[in-house]
């Protein structure tokens, strides 16, 4: 293709409102034009992008058997209260009426509407296992749209769906998706981990994000560099850091500690290690009646260690905060701690609550925690002795940089990730059962579904990539998805026949091998040109000189290098399809 063919409209500044470096560089680069918040075109080259992403996507997903077909954006929200997520999902699903008053939604997702296509024409075990997939515009309304593509209200999204006979069934399809996305992202050549995940939102049994690595991305990837492990930090399972509780060493005593309310404040004035503190946070969960009316509210006292932080997704999954939890209000916490938040704890509280210890926290020794009376806390606590062993032991806090891994195979690291794939095993309880979706059995008798939701955004690989991908000159896009792969820049082409003789024959050369090549016909000068392919982020760039012609060279130089290499006329297509096998 030659560039007077497309539409190039790069930018030398990014708009203001631009707040990461793929945003700006997308804008920049002409890919993106907003239209709205979180609404943008997606002007020609990044549309390009777009189209080689889906392209492979769409491959791999045909080679592992799964079959394509489009759902609608506009769903009715009859089969979105089959499920109850109508009511559940949350502001986030955009509800609409037709001119008849009914209601139905824009998508940001299509279990319902798959598993309502699966109720209809998979009716026997015969025709199981199938899995159907589409590449489809979602829409979230985002309440505070940002960072361009990364959190966009409308985007694009590849998601299918799996229907097995039962859960060994299911499991080997989960592992089929789980291979085909590996696929993918080694297809698109980024560097990208795929780590045990929380099912969220979409429920299920069992998860794993696709999180490409960069140092923007707003996931924690906990792994272990000496081994396979690696989950997200909201799963990521955190061990007890003390082996056994010692017997107590010390009296306890409260202790003044005037004005200082945090755990750090308080070891520092204690001159002790953070580590022998505990935090206090307390919740409460709510139980009403068909009315909706609070008919009894119970307060929970959640201790982590001072140097610790509450995972509220661990949290969330205990005996009695299941069906959802708040943050206590300070007219509770004083009802049951007579005091206000800063100087919690354990001991002299004037309600009982509800206990969770952190598995380190359950085996510490004279460690201080609050003393339920404001600029006072009590050192040298110990359970059992001080006070009652707690309601619950469990893991409730986020792991941190050197503990040990879950696996016993070394100790974890923490790195940034972008999430853009998911994977859920689903079963059968959260849309086959509710919607009624069954298959006869070779006894003819009625069997839910079990199900698996695999999703990929499409258009926020874009984003994910352009982050892990970049320098001070712009993109730096993968062979696989970048808008060309070979950028000819003839200096002088309108007006040096030897010039324009030499990049058509390359241009028309590498076309014929099937790389996706452009030639810049737009006679610009060399800076200019070279400025807009290195923006625009092509990771190969052919110079076509008159100086370079007079010796029978031209030159190649691929996006990440810092020199040209100077290569013989007759050898550069070779030269540069070497590369781009490699």
């Amino acid at each position: 293709m030659k560039a007077s063919q497309t539409f190039i409209s790069t930018l030398k500044e990014a708009p203001a409102d631009a707040e990461i470096v793929s945003h700006k560089l997308m804008m920049r680069a002409g890919m993106i034009k907003r239209l709205g918040a979180g609404i943008y075109n997606y002007m020609p080259m990044g549309l390009r992008v777009i189209r080689k992403v889906e392209a492979i996507i769409r491959e791999e997903m045909n080679r592992a058997g799964a079959v394509e077909l489009l759902m609608p954006v506009v769903q009715p929200a009859e089969l979105w209260m089959e499920t109850g997520r109508f009511q559940a999902y949350g502001p986030e699903l955009l509800r609409v009426k037709d001119r008849h008053d009914r209601d139905f939604v824009i998508q940001p997702t299509s279990e319902e509407v798959i598993t309502d296509i699966a109720r209809q024409e998979l009716r026997s075990y015969k025709q199981l296992p199938r899995t159907f997939y589409h590449v489809q515009t979602k829409f979230r309304d985002e309440r505070r749209p940002r960072f361009g593509v990364m959190r966009g209200r409308e985007f694009t999204m590849k998601d299918a769906y799996s229907f097995d006979r039962d859960k060994a069934s299911a499991l080997k399809s989960y592992d089929t998706m789980y291979r085909a996305y590996c696929a993918i992202f080694d297809r698109f050549g980024l560097t990208y981990r795929a780590v045990a995940a929380d099912t969220g939102a979409i429920g299920g049994d069992a998860s794993h994000e696709f999180q490409v690595i960069a140092d923007t991305g707003e996931d924690a990837i906990v792994y272990c560099p000496t081994s396979d492990y690696a989950a997200n930090i909201e799963l990521a399972e955190a061990l007890s850091l003390i082996a056994e509780r010692a017997a107590p060493a010390q009296a306890m005593a409260k202790t003044p500690t005037p004005g200082k309310s945090t755990c750090e404040d308080v070891a520092a004035l204690l001159g002790i290690p953070l580590a022998s503190t505990v935090k206090s946070l307390v919740l409460a969960t709510d139980e009403k009646n068909e009315a909706g009316d609070i008919v009894k509210t119970t307060v929970w006292l959640l201790l982590v260690r001072g140097d610790h932080a509450l995972n509220e997704v661990k949290a969330g999954k205990l005996p009695g905060l299941k069906g959802g939890f708040r943050f206590a209000t300070v007219a509770e916490i004083e009802d049951h701690f007579g005091c206000k938040p800063g100087y919690l704890g354990p001991i002299g509280l004037k309600k009982p609550v509800k206990v969770v210890a952190d598995r380190t926290v359950a085996n510490m020794s004279d460690f201080v925690c609050g003393a339920n009376e404001p600029d006072f806390h009590i050192a040298g606590v110990n359970w059992g002795r001080d006070l009652p062993e707690p309601d619950l032991v469990a893991d409730i806090r986020n792991v941190v940089v050197g503990d040990p891994s879950p696996d016993g195979q070394g100790v974890l690291a923490i790195q940034r990730g972008i999430e853009v794939g998911h994977v859920f095993y689903l079963g059968t309880k959260k849309y086959s059962e509710p919607m009624g979706a069954t298959y006869l059995d070779e006894n003819g008798k009625p069997q839910p579904f079990e199900m698996g939701c695999y999703g990929i955004g499409v258009t926020r690989i874009l984003g994910a990539a352009i982050e892990q991908n970049h320098d001070e000159r712009g993109i730096i896009w993968p062979d696989a998805i970048a808008p060309f792969t070979v950028a000819v820049c003839p200096i002088g082409y309108d007006r040096n026949a030897d010039v324009k003789a030499a990049a058509d024959q390359l241009h028309d050369e590498l076309a014929a091998l099937g790389v996706d090549v452009v030639l810049d016909d737009r006679g610009e000068r060399p800076g200019a040109m070279f400025a807009d392919w290195e923006l625009i982020g092509v990771p190969h760039r052919i110079v076509v000189s008159d100086r370079g012609l007079k010796t029978g060279t031209v030159e190649v130089q691929g996006r990440r290098e810092t020199a040209a290499n100077t290569v013989p006329l007759a050898e550069a297509v070779a030269f540069v399809k070497g590369r781009l096998k490699a």
